[in-house]
C-alpha cells in the first residue's frame, strides 16, 4: 500500500522509508586501533603499537610512505630551458624517423 504524506496544504507526496547510515555495531566505529600486528622494525625489534613504531622510523631518519611532506616545485627560469630542450628532442626523433 503507498502512503501519502502532506507537505503542504493540498499538496502530497509519496512517504518514502527512513534511509539508516551503514553504520558498526562497534562503540565508537571510527576511531583506528593502534594495535597492530609484531611488526619488525629496522632496529631488529618488533612492534605491536603503530605509535612506537612510527616514532622510531622517524628518529632514524625514514619516511612512512603516504606521510611524507613533498615541496612544491620550483617555477621559474629552468622551466623554459627544459620546454626548449624537450622540443628540440622531439624534433630530432622526428626528423630521424622521417629519414
Amino acid at each position: 500500500m503507498i502512503e501519502l504524506e502532506e507537505v503542504a496544504p493540498n499538496r502530497w507526496r509519496v512517504k518514502k522509508a527512513s534511509q539508516k547510515n551503514a553504520r558498526s555495531n562497534l562503540p565508537l566505529p571510527y576511531v583506528i586501533s593502534d594495535s597492530m600486528e609484531p611488526t619488525e622494525q629496522v632496529d631488529g625489534k618488533f612492534y605491536t603499537s603503530k605509535r612506537s613504531f612510527r616514532a622510531v622510523g622517524r628518529a632514524l631518519g625514514l619516511v612512512e610512505v603516504g606521510t611524507e611532506k613533498l615541496r612544491p616545485k620550483p617555477k621559474g627560469a629552468g622551466s623554459r630551458a627544459s620546454g626548449e630542450a624537450r622540443r628540440a628532442s622531439i624534433k630530432k626523433a622526428v626528423e630521424k624517423i622521417r629519414t
